[in-house]
C-alpha cells in the first residue's frame, strides 16, 4: 500500500539532492493564484455581495446575511455536547498555559551613557482568523488561531469559516459555519464570527466589506484556495503561512511499536487525500510489520477510500529506509515536517539533535494527535518543507517589535563622528548633515562645537 524509497548504501545526498529524493505532495499555489484572483478582487469592488455569492456557488447555500448573528453563537454554545465542551475547554486551558508563557517584555540596553534602545512589543491591532470547513470541522484550529491571538494583546478579532448546507428542512444552522464552530468561538469570546470560506474570506479580511472591517494579519489552515489567497495579499496584510497539505514523519529504529507506528501514519492520512505520511526507520523489521499493520487498522476506520488510501498510496507518502539513526537525521531535517515523530531508544536526546521540523513529538507517549488538541502546543505548523525556515503559530506570530532610540545630546555628540564618516562611505552626504546640524554654529546659536569629533572636509 505504501511505497519504498531504499537510501542505504550509498553516501546521502547534501541539500537539494537529498530533498529531491524524498516523498512531496503537488501544491501548486501559482497556478491556483490566476484563479483566486478574479475571486478576490469581485470581493474588493462587491463586498458583501460577492461573498454572498460565493458561498451559493462553492458552498451551496444562499446567506441573507455574512456576520453570524449573537444568538446563533450562544446557541451553539448551549447545545454543544457536554462532553466536547469538557474537551474543549481543557484543550483552551492548556494552550493558554503554554501561549502565555511566550508573551515577550520590552527591553531596553543602555548602548552608551545617554543612549537607548528599548524593544517594545506591540500586538497586531486586528487579525482576521480562519478555521476550515470542508471535509472535517475544526474547532481546535478556533482554539489554536484565538488563543495566541488572545494572549498577544490583540483587540480585535474576527474569524471566517465556511457555511454548512442545511442538514434538513428548516435547519436553522444551514447557512451558518459548523455548530461546534461557533461553539468554540462562543466559549472564547469571540463575537465577530463570519459564514465565508476560502479565498473569498482572506479577501474579506484584507479589504474589508460593508460588514466586516480591514484587518492588519489573517492566520489559520486551509485548502489551496486560501494558501493562494495568502499570496496574493502578501503585502498588504500579514499572513503566518501558506499551509499545504498536512504532514507527518516518523523517525523510528527496532525499539518502535508497529502498531504506534502504522496508528499514526493512518491518524494523519485520515485529513485529506494528499495528506503525506513519511516513516524513516533502519530496520527493515519494523518496515514489514508496519506494511502488515496497516491493512487491519485501515480496515477498521473511517475514511478509508476518499482519504486513507489515496494518501498512503500517493507520491507523498513513503518508508525511507537509511543506514541508522544518524543518516535517518539527515533525511528527516532535509525533509522539514510539519509533525515529526521519534520513536527511538533515547528518544530524547534524538530528538535534541533536530534542525527542522514544526513540532517534534518524543517517544510513544507523545502521538501527534495529542498535539493536534491538547498537548498545550500549537498545531499551525510549517508544511511543505518550510520549517527550515519558518515556525508554527505563537503569541510572537501577533507582535511586532518597535525599537525606540532616545539619546541624550552628549550620547549623540559621543559618536556623531562615526555616523558622518558611514554617511559619507555611502555617498549619502545629507545624512551626515542631519547630525552636523545639531551642533553647527547657525543651530547652537554660538561658536562651533568641537565635541563632535569631526573635521569639516576642505578644511
Amino acid at each position: 500500500m505504501i511505497s519504498r524509497i531504499d537510501l542505504r548504501g550509498d553516501a546521502l545526498p547534501e541539500g537539494a539532492a537529498l530533498r529531491d529524493l524524498l516523498p512531496r505532495a503537488e501544491f501548486d499555489v501559482e497556478a491556483a493564484l490566476e484563479k483566486v484572483r478574479p475571486i478576490c478582487e469581485a470581493v474588493h469592488h462587491r463586498g458583501d455581495a460577492a461573498l454572498i455569492d460565493y458561498a451559493e456557488r462553492f458552498d451551496g447555500v444562499r446567506l441573507t446575511q455574512v456576520r453570524v448573528p449573537a444568538a446563533a453563537l450562544a446557541e451553539a454554545l448551549e447545545q454543544l455536547d457536554p462532553q466536547v465542551r469538557d474537551a474543549l475547554e481543557e484543550s483552551v486551558r492548556r494552550a493558554r498555559t503554554v501561549h502565555r508563557a511566550q508573551r515577550r517584555k520590552d527591553h531596553t540596553t543602555q548602548v552608551a551613557p545617554g543612549g537607548t534602545v528599548t524593544e517594545k512589543w506591540v500586538p497586531v491591532q486586528r487579525v482576521g482568523l480562519y478555521a476550515p470547513g470542508g471535509r472535517s470541522v475544526y474547532p481546535s484550529s478556533v482554539v489554536m488561531n484565538v488563543v495566541p491571538a488572545q494572549e498577544a494583546g490583540v483587540e480585535s478579532i474576527a474569524l471566517a469559516s465556511p457555511p454548512q448546507k442545511p442538514r434538513f428542512e428548516g435547519d436553522a444552522a444551514g447557512g451558518l459555519p459548523h455548530p461546534t464552530i461557533l461553539a468554540a468561538c462562543a466559549l472564547l469570546g469571540v463575537d465577530e464570527v463570519y459564514a465565508a470560506g476560502g479565498a473569498q474570506a482572506v479577501a474579506m479580511f484584507a479589504y474589508g466589506t460593508e460588514s466586516c472591517a480591514p484587518a492588519n494579519m489573517v492566520t489559520g489552515p486551509g485548502n489551496v484556495w486560501v494558501a493562494a489567497a495568502k499570496r496574493y495579499f502578501t503585502g498588504r496584510i500579514g499572513i503566518d503561512t501558506e499551509a499545504g497539505p498536512t504532514e507527518i514523519a516518523i523517525l523510528a529504529d527496532s525499539t518502535a511499536d508497529p502498531v504506534h507506528v502504522a496508528a499514526d501514519l493512518i491518524s494523519q492520512a485520515e485529513h485529506d487525500p494528499l495528506a503525506a505520511a513519511v516513516l524513516v526507520t533502519d530496520s527493515v523489521e519494523l518496515a514489514d510489520a508496519v506494511q502488515r499493520e496497516l491493512e487491519p487498522q485501515i480496515a477498521a476506520t473511517k475514511h478509508v477510500e476518499d482519504r486513507i488510501v489515496p494518501a498512503l498510496t500517493g507520491k507523498q507518502s513513503a518508508i525511507v529506509l537509511v543506514d541508522g539513526v544518524d543518516e535517518g537525521l539527515r533525511v528527516v531535517d532535509a525533509y522539514g515536517a510539519e509533525h515529526l515523530e521519534i520513536q527511538t531508544a533515547d528518544a530524547s536526546s534524538v530528538a535534541n539533535r533536530v534542525r527542522n521540523a514544526g513540532a517534534i513529538f518524543v517517544g510513544p507517549w507523545a502521538p501527534v494527535s495529542l498535539g493536534d488538541y491538547c498537548a498545550g502546543s500549537n498545531h499551525v505548523l510549517p508544511t511543505g518543507g518550510c520549517a527550515c525556515h519558518s515556525s508554527g503559530l505563537s503569541v510572537q506570530s501577533f507582535l511586532r517589535g518597535i525599537h525606540i532610540v532616545d539619546y541624550t545630546r552628549d550620547a549623540l555628540a559621543e559618536v556623531a563622528h562615526h555616523v558622518v564618516t558611514l554617511a559619507e562611505a555611502e555617498d549619502l552626504p545629507a545624512h551626515g548633515a542631519a547630525v552636523k546640524a545639531r551642533f553647527d554654529e547657525s543651530s547652537a546659536g554660538g561658536e562651533q562645537d568641537e565635541s563632535v569629533g569631526w573635521k569639516v572636509p576642505g578644511e
